[in-house]
């Protein structure tokens, strides 16, 4: 057993100000990941600081027409709340393809976007990697990676990021509100998450002590349909070999707007921009889409045993895609 304080503060400032002030502390929402990694022996915090008390737990309708998510709102009552299954499905549909019941009842929405990748040899101690212990090495490379990432990775890492709510909220344009010692600042889910590069130990853009407080969507476009899908290994409580997420706008046969997110396929919830371009204007036919899936995908660069992601990948989106063309007829 590895000794460690606790902390329950009572307001974001205090927060803050804890983290700040102890290096070796950590952030506790619902403890859904962070605890297994300190059973693991992965992360060993030497304070707690529980935010999962804090006055964040509200869904609140803003003056746009938008939605402003507080930080330690759960995964179940997000994915229930009938302004999101309503005008946002696409994340409802993302969020209960995640985890378990149970875990959803726990788990909370800044958690959900920290949590961290579930390669083998992350959460194995006894072997090197680069997000863990940097410059030790990624034997994932050449070992086990049938799981891992064919876009956005590097020579010192190839993990995913396991999120299936992430990959709805990049797709939606969702941007993360997050408070630290030097204030306030917004950042784009898009580009909340690193690409591993040389420093593959940093997940996030998040600076020491910063602590996410909310996530916002913009307000939904009237007439675009969403919709979220995951290939896994089994039915229920697995991670993505690859998801998509997907809203789509189309006008007399013409795509008129698109958005795509892809899950399992890299570092981050990796947006399809290659392929949004290919689709605006385009008809919306399965041809159309199939080019613009190989429009993003031909980036891809798969290791030896995680190539047949890259299909996955395109016969999901032309799938999506053309689920939500036919709505629109």
């Amino acid at each position: 057993m590895k000794p460690f304080a606790y902390l329950r503060p009572a307001t974001v400032e205090e927060a803050v100000r804890a983290r700040a002030t102890h290096p070796g502390s950590a952030f506790l929402g619902g403890g859904t990941n962070l605890v297994d990694l300190m059973k693991l022996g992965v992360s060993g915090p030497e304070l707690l600081i529980d935010v999962g008390r804090l006055p964040l737990d509200r869904i609140e309708e803003l003056p746009d027409g938008g939605l402003r998510i507080g930080a330690t709102v759960r995964n179940s009552d997000l994915a229930a709340a009938p302004a999101v299954r309503e005008r946002y499905p696409v994340l409802s549909q993302a969020l209960l393809a995640g985890a378990s019941g149970q875990l959803r009842n726990a788990a909370t929405t800044g958690g959900n976007l920290l949590q961290r990748t579930r390669c083998l040899y992350f959460q194995d101690v006894s072997v090197p990697c680069n997000k863990r212990r940097p410059g030790s090495g990624c034997p994932a490379v050449e070992g086990v990676h049938r799981d891992l990432a064919v876009l956005g990775h590097s020579a010192h890492c190839v993990a995913t990021q396991p999120s299936d709510m992430a990959v709805a909220l990049a797709a939606l344009d969702a941007a993360v509100e997050v408070t630290g010692p030097d204030g306030d600042r917004t950042v784009p889910v898009t580009a909340f998450h690193r690409l591993p590069g040389e420093h593959p130990e940093r997940d996030t853009v998040l600076e020491p002590g910063e602590l996410i407080t909310a996530v916002r969507l913009p307000p939904p476009r009237p007439l675009a349909h969403g919709h979220y899908r995951k290939a896994r290994d089994r039915a229920s409580y697995a991670f993505a070999l690859v998801s998509v997420a997907a809203l789509l706008e189309v006008r007399d046969g013409v795509v008129h707007h698109a958005a795509l997110a892809y899950g399992g396929l890299a570092p981050r919830p990796w947006r399809a921009a290659a392929a949004e371009e290919a689709l605006r204007g385009a008809p919306a036919t399965a041809d159309a889409f199939g080019r613009a899936a190989d429009a993003e995908l031909s980036a891809a660069r798969p290791l030896r045993d995680n190539g047949f992601k890259v299909e996955l990948a395109r016969r999901l989106t032309v799938s999506v895609l053309a689920r939500l063309a036919a709505r629109h007829r």
